[in-house]
């Protein structure tokens, strides 16, 4: 039994193709999760999606594409790819959309608004899937087919969830999901005290933690407050909490793929140094691994 995951989307903030971002990607988070019954889960809906779409029509065979939609957030690079993804203009298909009950405007109204005629020529009304939505609070647990998740929230500005999902009645390892997130001390955030040591708890022993690591630690001096972690941040995180492979993820829009492999060694040099096992490595468009 296991849990199959692979990369559509691996950047932060805004696409940034190019011959410079070829081997990691330049396309904004998206992620999927194939449980061991088959079941689709599609972590964040950023503009990953639209190839995710394609890709999952081709191997349809002409039946109903269905799973779960898990959004992190509602940042615009985590929702700008839902308005292109080819499932939800198809009849029979059905998708629901999960987000977070501590946003201030819903994730339903967040959905429509970005398709309301003033932004985008095609409204929600006219999409022919059909899609529910629904909200997880922190620390509660849901259950779907072939998975379960819990969800944590997150230090990002207007909110934001973790997600940890693990596979029923199985040994609790899973895959920790955390797109954006701010490790570092910067003022402003209502994460109640101990909030770190709880953090590291939810990502405790996990076989796979996706985190972000948007800064270097000299870049993170000028953008305190703007929710997203550090490399180091992330491999000192990965490394405490006793996870097995570390993905760094979200990566800067500037980012080329050149120095994503110089921060990667230098993420890798870090853990011989503290002597640890923990695997890292940067997600790429197109990487699969198994949980």
């Amino acid at each position: 039994m296991s849990l199959r995951v692979q990369f559509w989307g691996t950047r932060g903030s805004i696409p940034s193709p190019g011959p410079r971002t070829v081997k990691y990607g330049g396309n904004t988070p998206c992620v999927e999760v194939r449980t061991s019954t088959g079941w689709l889960l599609i972590l964040d809906a950023g503009t990953g999606i639209r190839e995710l779409g394609r890709s999952l029509l081709e191997r349809s065979n002409g039946n109903p594409v269905k799973g779960d939609i898990f959004l992190t957030h509602a940042h615009w690079d985590h929702i700008q790819g839902l308005p292109f993804f080819a499932p939800v203009f198809g009849r029979g298909n059905h998708f629901t959309i999960w987000g977070s009950k501590a946003l201030e405007t819903s994730i339903d109204r967040v959905v429509r608004d970005q398709m309301s005629p003033v932004v985008f020529p095609v409204t929600f009304e006219q999409l022919d899937a059909t899609i529910d939505f629904r909200e997880l609070a922190e620390g509660e647990r849901s259950t779907g087919d072939g998975y379960e998740v819990t969800a944590m929230e997150v230090r990002h500005p207007g909110g934001a969830l973790a997600y940890r999902f693990t596979e029923p009645r199985a040994k609790p390892t899973g895959l920790v999901y955390v797109s954006d997130n701010e490790l570092g001390q910067a003022p402003g955030y209502k994460t109640p005290t101990g909030w770190h040591e709880k953090f590291r708890e939810f990502c405790r022993g996990a076989k796979v933690l996706v985190h972000d690591s948007t800064y270097t630690t000299e870049e993170y001096d000028f953008h305190q407050g703007w929710g997203h972690s550090t490399f180091r941040e992330a491999t000192e995180l990965a490394i405490t909490a006793g996870v097995e492979t570390l993905v760094l993820f979200h990566h800067e829009p500037r980012r080329t793929d050149d120095e994503l492999d110089r921060r990667v060694a230098e993420c890798q040099a870090l853990v011989k140094e503290k002597g640890s096992n923990v695997q890292v490595l940067a997600a790429a468009e197109g990487l699969t691994l198994t949980v």
